[in-house]
Formats: C-alpha cells, sequence, structure tokens
C-alpha cells in the first residue's frame, strides 16, 4: 500500500514552548519586591537606619547588611537607581491647521493664528 493514505503527523518537528521552562521566559524581575529583595552594604548602625527609612518611605525590601572592616565601602546603587527613576515624559499636542484656535476667537487654526 502507498503511506499517502496514513497520516504520520507533522513531519519537521518543532520545538515544544515548554522546552525553555515555559512561557515568559524573557520576563525581567522588579528589583525592591519581597521575592527580588534589594541587596545593600552600609558601613554604620546610624546609616543602615536612615537607609531603612528610605526603603520603608519607598515601600520596596531591602536585605542590609553592616560592613564595619577597616576601609568597606558603602554599596547603595540599587537604591540609588529606583529612587531617581525619571518620570515619564509628556508633550502637548500642536494644533492641526482645522482645530478650532486655541485664543478662543471661534475661528480655525489656519486662519486666525496659524
Amino acid at each position: 500500500m502507498s503511506d499517502k493514505f496514513f497520516f504520520k503527523g507533522r513531519q519537521d518537528a518543532r520545538q515544544h514552548h515548554t522546552a525553555y521552562g515555559g512561557f515568559k521566559t524573557n520576563a525581567s524581575q522588579k528589583s525592591g519586591s519581597k521575592k527580588h529583595p534589594l541587596t545593600l552594604v552600609v558601613t554604620s548602625e546610624a546609616r543602615q537606619q536612615e537607609i531603612e527609612a528610605q526603603v520603608a518611605e519607598a515601600g520596596l525590601h531591602a536585605n542590609i547588611t553592616l560592613d564595619t572592616r577597616e576601609g568597606a565601602v558603602e554599596s547603595i546603587t540599587e537604591l540609588t537607581a529606583l529612587q531617581n527613576k525619571a518620570a515619564t515624559v509628556t508633550t502637548t499636542k500642536a494644533p492641526s491647521r482645522n482645530d478650532p484656535c486655541s485664543c478662543g476667537s471661534g475661528l480655525k487654526f489656519k486662519k486666525c493664528c496659524g
């Protein structure tokens, strides 16, 4: 018999979506959450209390470690990066030619101020 009457399924094997751990394989992790807390290093107890207050004010979660060794370096860059995040810039739309004029004359923009 000929094998053209028997369906054998898809001939080219394609990779299954679960091969790499499921959907959303490139999902980003929100730093500062309970699941992914910030990792901060401070050099004094007073500074640790200041940083804890800043973290609580921002509503974040952080693991703050105290390093009192000689020549220790403070590392709070993750916190400052989240606090200094730039706001979204929005611009106002310029009026098109057939929109009513913004001066209040009731004319079209092209006949009044444009």
